[in-house]
C-alpha cells in the first residue's frame, strides 16, 4: 500500500536515468511541473535530442554514476537494465533519496499514478503497482468526463476566491459559497459556452461584479504577461 502525495517539484534537481521513450516520457513530465531535469544515458532517442533543444532539460551522454546523485531530490530510473535499475536504487536508497523505477514496483520507494492534468486539475489513478494497464484504461475512461471545461472551471473559482478575499469576506464564509457554485454544473455550462446561464448564476449567489468574460479574460491576461 501507499501513502498518496502531490510533490511540489519546482526548481528541484531531478534525474532520469536512461536515453529510451520511456525516459523522455518521465523528463516530459518533470519540466511540465518545472523541475529541473537532468538525463544521463549513453545514448538518446531523437526525441530527448529535440526535448533539448526545445527547454531546459541537460542531456549527459554518458553511463550512470552513483555521484550523478549529488544534490538531486529525486531519481527516476529508465533503462531495460535490470543490474543497473537495482544499482540506481540501492544508491538512493543510501541517501535517502526519492527513487522511482519505471514499472519496477518492488525497488521504489514511490511510484507515479496515471495522471488526467487539465491545468489546474490532476486526477490520478494508481493501482498500487498491480495493474498499470488498468490504470491506463481507467485514465482514459476519465478523459473523457473531464474536458477542458474543468481547467477553465477552476480558473473561475480561483478569481471568484481572489476577489472575495479582496473584498474582505471572511474565509470561513466562502465554503456555502463555492458549494452553491458548485452545486450549479457551471462545468456544463462552461462546456455548452452558456454565458448567459453562467451570469446569471454568478449574480444569484455573488451578486453584482462578477462577470464570466471579465474574470476569464483576466485570467488569459495574466498568463500572457
Amino acid at each position: 500500500m501507499f501513502y498518496p502525495v502531490n510533490l511540489d517539484i519546482k526548481e528541484k534537481q531531478c534525474l532520469v536515468v536512461g536515453g529510451g521513450a520511456v525516459a523522455s516520457r518521465k523528463a516530459k513530465t518533470l519540466m511540465e511541473c518545472e523541475a529541473i531535469v537532468t538525463v544521463v544515458s549513453p545514448e538518446f532517442t531523437e526525441d530527448l535530442k529535440d526535448l533539448e533543444q526545445t527547454s531546459d532539460v541537460l542531456l549527459i551522454q554518458r553511463p550512470y554514476q552513483t555521484s550523478d546523485l549529488d544534490e538531486k531530490f529525486l531519481v527516476i530510473g529508465a533503462t531495460d537494465d535490470e543490474k543497473l535499475n537495482r544499482r540506481i536504487n540501492a544508491d538512493a536508497e543510501h541517501r535517502n533519496m526519492l527513487c522511482n523505477i519505471a514499472d519496477v514496483p518492488d525497488i521504489c520507494n514511490f511510484i507515479l499514478p496515471a495522471i488526467i492534468r487539465r491545468k489546474d486539475l490532476c486526477v490520478t489513478v494508481s493501482t498500487s503497482g498491480k495493474s498499470p494497464a488498468f490504470a491506463k484504461k481507467l485514465r482514459k475512461d476519465l478523459e473523457k468526463i473531464f474536458g477542458d471545461e474543468y481547467a477553465l472551471f477552476l480558473s473561475l473559482m480561483g478569481e471568484i476566491r481572489k476577489k472575495l478575499l479582496a473584498e474582505e469576506h471572511a474565509p470561513e464564509a466562502h465554503k456555502p459559497i463555492f458549494e452553491k457554485l458548485i452545486s450549479h454544473d457551471l462545468p456544463e455550462m462552461i462546456k455548452n459556452n452558456e454565458k448567459k446561464r453562467i451570469n446569471q448564476v454568478l449574480f444569484e449567489i455573488l451578486g453584482s461584479g462578477y462577470d464570466y468574460d471579465a474574470l476569464i479574460h483576466g485570467v488569459t491576461q495574466k498568463n500572457r504577461l
